[in-house]
């Protein structure tokens, strides 16, 4: 069988929209692919190859609805889904099977898209690891809590998938695992039927192997709009190079591998400068506080009536929650919205700000997915956010590199995401 696995999923649209390439064909070169990696990635929850080919045969009987019609897209499982189980990376759901589609599945639906399966996640996309492994060396994380979904599509098993991020759980586990991870501007795509972490920052993201894929399927989830990647070109473009309070902890080679990037961008013609952001790193703080006092709240049926079901790391998050007061808690979100007004004014300076997406490579284990220092604040800030593999460090693991935009100009840090993507890989 062609490797049709390869394809990204703009590669596969243009295809199937010329009819050179079926459905069927490319769902079937992903199983092939899925049922020779998985035993040693293990990034699916569930997976069914005949409900798939199902879909897939369906798919190529009718008219082509949009650019998402025929291609496969993995759905993290805090996502629900009608036809599969849902169960949160928990004990507590095993088998559980809700009566509805998230939106943002059932938008996909409606596109023509097919849902390939579940995959894996960090138990209720908070702390404690999956059982998926880094396609690029499985002795290390692929990163957390959208563990399956940045292994999956590392790994050619689809070429798009659904995560999450409340902290750092799309752009980090994407950096590890090399691909592209996309964290929308808050409440950018819809997150009804997604079982809620922290509501003021859970988002729905993206990850996939290619800028052009996370757009294609941003444009099915919004109105059409398609960022426009050569206009990129068109002026000198402004990046902030904003190596953060703890750049001190982060490794070597990721530290020159992002002096080298910042450079070289410069040299193709982008002003770099060094952005002074005094006073951003209390933002960790408050996000560090808002996430647990309303993880908390969020998890209260759980741990009222499952306590012996939780692991030790969740129970460990919720006695931290509860010991923040509500004064602390409206302090946090005081503190977070006098940044949004800030930063609103500091982009004026600056078309995107270059960052790191972690602290280094994936860590070896798996009994840790990495920590999300570098990402927690974006989360916080509710500005959009990508991730694009640079190079590769140590146990030759991948290296990303964070390009942050204004809040809503989503397409705008897509194309120049792309832009930086292109002259670091180069």
């Amino acid at each position: 069988m062609a490797e049709l696995w390869r394809l990204s999923a703009s590669e596969a649209s243009a295809r199937i929209g010329q009819g050179t390439l079926t459905a069927l064909a490319l769902a079937e070169s992903c199983l092939a692919r899925i049922d020779e990696r998985e035993g040693e990635v293990l990034a699916w929850a569930h997976l069914d190859a005949q409900q798939v080919l199902t879909q897939a045969r369906a798919s190529d009987r009718e008219p082509r609805r949009s650019p998402a019609h025929g291609i496969p897209l993995g759905v993290k499982d805090i996502i629900d889904t009608s036809d599969m189980p849902t169960q949160y990376g928990s004990p507590i759901y095993r088998g559980h099977r809700p009566r509805w589609d998230a939106a943002c599945v059932a938008q996909w639906r409606a596109a023509g898209g097919i849902v390939m399966g579940k995959t894996e996640t960090v138990e209720f996309a908070v702390r404690h690891p999956a059982p998926t492994r880094n396609p690029h060396n499985p002795a290390h994380t692929p990163g957390g809590s959208s563990s399956g979904s940045a292994a999956a599509v590392a790994d050619f098993m689809v070429p798009v998938a659904y995560g999450t991020q409340t902290g750092g759980s799309v752009i980090r586990p994407a950096a590890y695992c090399g691909v592209v991870g996309y964290k929308p501007t808050f409440d950018l795509i819809p997150r009804a039927g997604v079982k809620p972490v922290a509501d003021t920052l859970d988002t729905v993201g993206l990850i996939a192997r290619t800028v052009p894929d996370v757009a294609l399927v941003l444009s099915v989830l919004t109105d059409g709009s398609m960022p426009r990647f050569e206009a990129a070109g068109e002026r000198t473009w402004r990046v902030g190079f904003y190596r953060t309070p703890f750049w001190d902890r982060l490794d070597a080679q990721s530290a020159a591998a992002l002096e080298e990037l910042a450079s070289r961008l410069a040299r193709a013609g982008a002003k770099v400068e060094t952005p002074m952001l005094d006073g951003l790193e209390r933002v960790w703080e408050a996000q560090q506080q808002v996430n647990e006092y309303e993880t908390c709240r969020s998890f209260a049926y759980e741990r009222e009536f499952f306590p012996e079901m939780l692991s030790a790391a969740i129970r460990e998050r919720l006695a931290s929650g509860s010991q923040c007061t509500l004064d602390d808690y409206l302090s946090a979100r005081a503190s977070i919205a006098q940044w949004q007004a800030r930063l609103a004014e500091d982009f004026s300076r600056y078309d995107v700000l270059l960052a790191p997406s972690a602290p280094g490579t994936a860590p070896a284990g798996l009994s840790t997915t990495g920590d999300a220092l570098f990402n927690r604040v974006w989360s916080a800030l509710h500005v959009p956010a990508v991730t694009v593999p640079i190079g590769h460090g140590a146990h030759d693991l991948p290296i990303g590199a964070q390009v942050i935009g204004p809040f809503g100009k989503d397409l705008v840090t897509l194309a120049l995401a792309e832009r930086v993507h292109r002259i670091g890989a180069a």
